[in-house]
């Protein structure tokens, strides 16, 4: 049985939020080439919640929100979830997509361009992890779904159990003019992963 997030001392826990601060500003970089134009970005917030604090945080069990959901494979396996509310979902969209309109729901397009942007986004956030750890990790074709903040947390909740009731989550704002988007990400490494994470990394015998 490997080492769980409850497990970890606060130095193990301050370079998990570290590496975490270095992914979120490179997948803001990354976002902003794609974009080709500026975007700023708040310093990350860092935090290890449980799984339904993460719920409270979007706003409650049974708001709307659009989550991107990868699996992980290599050296660490695990998955990785971008969360956001339905509102900043099409604000983004819209940012990639050069448009002004904000139907309700997300359309086909719309999704796809989640989608890709969530791939950008991942993308450099592993590869910040690949370069701080020296392990070889890559992750899946993106799936999105769009429900209720409680029913996209319960698929992990699940399947992590056995890991723990807490999540490393990343809370990052991007801003471009008076658009704000609030974006939660998160890693949540299978059982094993946390340990060989942190001895990559320097902080466990």
């Amino acid at each position: 049985m490997g080492i769980s997030i409850e497990e970890m001392n606060n130095m193990q826990l301050d370079v998990l939020k570290e590496v975490g601060n270095i992914g979120a500003g490179n997948a803001a970089t990354a976002l902003a080439k794609m974009l080709n134009r500026k975007i700023d970005m708040n310093v990350p917030k860092v935090e290890i919640l449980e799984f339904r604090e993460v719920a409270e945080l979007l706003g409650g069990a049974e708001i709307p929100v659009c989550g991107i959901y990868f699996n992980v494979v290599g050296d660490l396996t695990g998955n990785i979830m971008f969360l956001l509310t339905l509102e900043s979902s099409k604000l983004l969209a819209n940012m990639l997509l050069l448009r002004e309109e904000n139907s309700e729901i997300l359309d086909e397009i719309e999704q796809s361009a989640l989608q890709e942007i969530g791939n950008i986004l991942s993308g450099a956030y592993i590869s910040s992890l690949t370069t701080l750890t020296g392990l070889n990790m890559k992750i899946s074709i993106p799936s999105l779904t769009t429900d209720m903040a409680g029913a996209i947390l319960s698929v992990p909740i699940i399947q992590y159990g056995q890991v723990g009731d807490k999540v490393l989550l990343i809370e990052t704002e991007f801003h471009e003019g008076n658009d704000e988007i609030k974006g939660y990400f998160f890693l949540i490494p299978d059982v094993d992963s946390f340990e060989i994470l942190l001895k990559s990394l320097g902080v466990l015998e």
